[in-house]
């Protein structure tokens, strides 16, 4: 049986934690552990053991949170602003270069790949 939040359908034996942190962009496992816990559900439950007004209760949690296209516009608006003020770190994505101070002589093909605009 499949579970729907936000538009998302979940695997009925899939943990409820797991199931939140595969799906939205922006939760990580434990942040999942986190709102589960909050809304108290223990940590072995199953998607298919969810009642109707658990599903709710996630879905308005979920809805407070910046998650999806939300969170992929500000980290856009972010590398942008950084790009327009001219910073060491803008300027290394604008170059599709590694960002963060690694090096660039062996393994940067992986950074050329994922810092291009097109990735959010």
């Amino acid at each position: 049986m499949a579970v729907h939040i936000l538009g998302k359908s979940f695997r009925g034996n899939a943990l409820i934690s797991y199931g939140i942190a595969q799906k939205f962009f922006g939760i990580g496992f434990e942040s999942a552990k986190i709102l589960t816990s909050k809304l108290g559900f223990y940590p072995k439950m199953r998607m298919h053991q969810l009642t109707e007004t658990q599903v709710l209760q996630i879905t308005k949690e979920l809805t407070g949170l910046t998650i999806e296209n939300d969170l992929k516009k500000e980290i856009r608006a972010n590398i942008a602003l950084k790009k327009a003020i001219g910073s060491y770190a803008g300027r290394r994505h604008a170059l599709s270069l590694p960002v963060r101070g690694q090096g660039t002589r062996n393994n940067a093909k992986t950074a050329r790949k994922l810092n291009r605009s097109e990735r959010f």
